[in-house]
């Protein structure tokens, strides 16, 4: 009689009880017309399929419990995966959170369709969120060269140079720097314009709104990217600065960090600095420069400038040392004589 009076009262707008499958889709399609990123969808796409729709198959979305929704983050805990019979690898605490947070997503759509009574996700308690590594990876001036200087021989060699001094030296994204064409590098004004990102495949509009902008360009980097324009068979305003050697399309990830690992260990150094550490060389750099958090935050293209401040330990003082060495040069209190505090 329950099931009855749901299938009346809580989905009259569609006639018939709703499965995931149908929330899903549903969700999906509001993402899109709201201009959500393809990698935004894509991820949700995923969650659908591999998770969602195998646990909670046909059962009417009016039906599911929080009961239900603690069972289904306990799977996810687990790392068991519906209808697999591979070993099961237990999630990460950040994974369970976004699979939850995506599936109380098309809860809330649904609660705001009158579709179910309510969310049933609010009254599940989500895993305690992993503290934030605040240890930043980056390589210092002397391990920049020595990457660009390994680049792997061969067809690639002089885009990679490019692209891993371009990349230390702007903090552009690897997505921002695969999207990135000539007419977007500005030899009048020295600067590089973000105008496009490339992800999943397809070229976008760059992470956020502050993701579009333009970053002052050092002359190393003017220097190594006239050299790749005039060895490149694609020079064009509107062909890719980092584009395949023969036929200019984009290059991919993958390979570009293939080769990049082979970089590090040609030259040397630890195998564990990501590409994303190129990003993060040129954000300790500009804050032990002096840059201000809020410059940076512009360059970087971060959406708020508490992203940012991860860097500001890098920036800085003129005074503070100072006022430390004043503080021990003023005097031994046991005597009221003058002087500075020694070894020994």
């Amino acid at each position: 009689m329950r099931r009855l009076i749901a299938t009346v009262t809580v989905a009259p707008a569609v006639g018939v009880q709703l499965t995931i499958r149908d929330l899903g889709d549903r969700y999906v399609e509001q993402q899109r017309r709201q201009g959500r990123k393809r990698a935004s969808i894509v991820a949700v796409e995923s969650v659908l399929k591999i998770w969602l729709e195998p646990h909670f198959g046909d059962r009417p979305v009016d039906t599911i419990t929080p009961e239900d929704v603690a069972d289904f983050m306990r799977l996810l805990e687990e790392g068991r995966k519906p209808a697999s019979t591979g070993k099961p690898r237990p999630l990460s605490v950040k994974s369970i959170r976004n699979y939850m947070i995506h599936l109380s997503a098309l809860f809330n759509l649904a609660e705001r369709k009158e579709w179910v009574r309510s969310n049933p996700c609010r009254r599940v308690d989500l895993p305690a969120a992993e503290p934030i590594s605040e240890d930043i990876r980056f390589l210092d001036p002397h391990e920049v060269t020595a990457l660009a200087d390994n680049a792997r021989p061969g067809p690639y060699q002089h885009i990679d140079r490019a692209l891993y001094l371009t990349a230390a030296m702007t903090g552009l994204r690897l997505g921002e720097l695969v999207a990135l064409r000539w007419r977007d590098v500005d030899w009048t004004a020295g600067r590089i314009r973000v105008r496009q990102n490339h992800v999943l495949g397809e070229f976008g509009t760059p992470k956020s709104r502050r993701s579009t902008r333009s970053v002052p360009m050092a002359d190393a980097v003017a220097v190594e990217l006239d050299r790749l324009s005039t060895t490149t068979r694609n020079p064009g305003d509107d062909d890719l600065v980092f584009g395949h050697p023969l036929d200019g399309t984009p290059i991919s990830k993958a390979e570009i960090l293939k080769r990049y690992r082979k970089a590090l260990r040609a030259a040397q150094l630890d195998e564990a600095l990501t590409f994303h550490c190129l990003r993060h060389t040129f954000g300790t750099r500009m804050a032990a420069a002096g840059v201000p958090m809020r410059t940076l935050q512009e360059w970087l293209g971060h959406r708020d400038v508490q992203t940012t401040q991860i860097y500001a330990d890098y920036a800085p003082s003129a005074h503070e040392a100072a006022m430390v060495a004043t503080a021990f040069a003023a005097g031994d209190p046991r005597t009221g004589r003058e002087g500075s505090v020694t070894p020994g």
